[in-house]
């Protein structure tokens, strides 16, 4: 049985910057290879210098394939909040060692906190901004093309997770929706509390509706048969991929031998 499905248009930001160099030419379940070869080794240490040096080579290659500091601010700003935060945490309260600059309760800064909210900040963001960056102009549906063509995943789970991730979108118009209709009727400005969660339920009981509804005409059109299923779209794979997968590699290697070189190398176990 052929599925069909529609092509959605790009992000509006990639759209306005044109569409990614190189990396519009990745398969999608290479990129989440990709994600996970870099990001796997970088959590097994904590220092400074193996994630300022995975940083810098990713920025750098981000910009050469096309990606603005307009479009990477725009885009990974809750991981450029989140990074200092943690940080912050590690330098009060990180295991204290050397000089203390400072205390106060149960805070206490010293070398050893400040090092280690360092490391922790470079390293939140050499781990989040690829995880963010690689999926920029990744449609769904080529994704779930993938992951049952290339990965060869059982056909029902992706399609299931590909319904479900379609129904997401959707969540923010049915909000905006319901906030319309009582404003409407005059129920909507007093008592934010109480209208978050009635909301929150009436969204909860439509998206059980949906849901059902759509597992019933799903099942009715044969996507939960178990005979071997053809999809629409080819999802091929090439040397980008390869190129990819490759480089992200060496961005971990580089940088896990920059760390041991300058015997900053912390493994989490130790």
């Amino acid at each position: 049985m052929t599925t069909t499905s529609e092509t959605t248009t790009p992000d509006a930001a990639v759209r306005a910057h044109g569409r990614l160099r190189f990396l519009g030419r990745v398969n999608p379940v290479s990129r989440l290879a990709a994600a996970m070869v870099l990001t796997t080794p970088l959590l097994l240490t904590v220092d400074w210098v193996s994630a300022a040096v995975a940083l810098g080579i990713q920025v750098a290659l981000f910009l050469l394939a096309g990606i603005t500091p307009a479009l990477l601010v725009r885009r990974t700003w809750p991981i450029l909040v989140a990074a200092p935060i943690t940080g912050l945490s590690m330098l009060l309260y990180g295991e204290p060692s050397g000089q203390v600059y400072a205390e106060f309760w149960l805070a206490r800064i010293t070398d050893g906190s400040i090092e280690l909210a360092i490391a922790v900040t470079v390293r939140v963001l050499a781990i989040g901004l690829p995880a963010v960056l690689l999926f920029l102009d990744v449609d769904p549906t080529d994704l779930a093309d993938g992951l049952a063509q290339v990965w060869r995943l059982p056909s029902r789970f992706v399609l299931g997770a590909l319904a479900g991730a379609r129904l997401v979108g959707l969540f923010m118009d049915d909000w905006r929706s319901m906030s319309l209709s009582r404003r409407a009727r005059g129920i909507g400005d007093h008592g934010a509390v109480r209208r978050f969660a009635t909301m929150a339920f009436a969204l909860l009981v439509l998206a059980i509706r949906r849901g059902s509804k759509l597992a019933t005409a799903m099942e009715a059109r044969g996507f939960g048969s178990d005979h071997p299923r053809t999809w629409a779209r080819p999802s091929p794979v090439g040397w980008p991929d390869a190129v990819l997968i490759v480089l992200a590699a060496l961005i971990a290697a580089v940088s896990i031998a920059a760390a041991v070189a300058a015997g900053t190398f912390h493994p989490v176990w130790a």
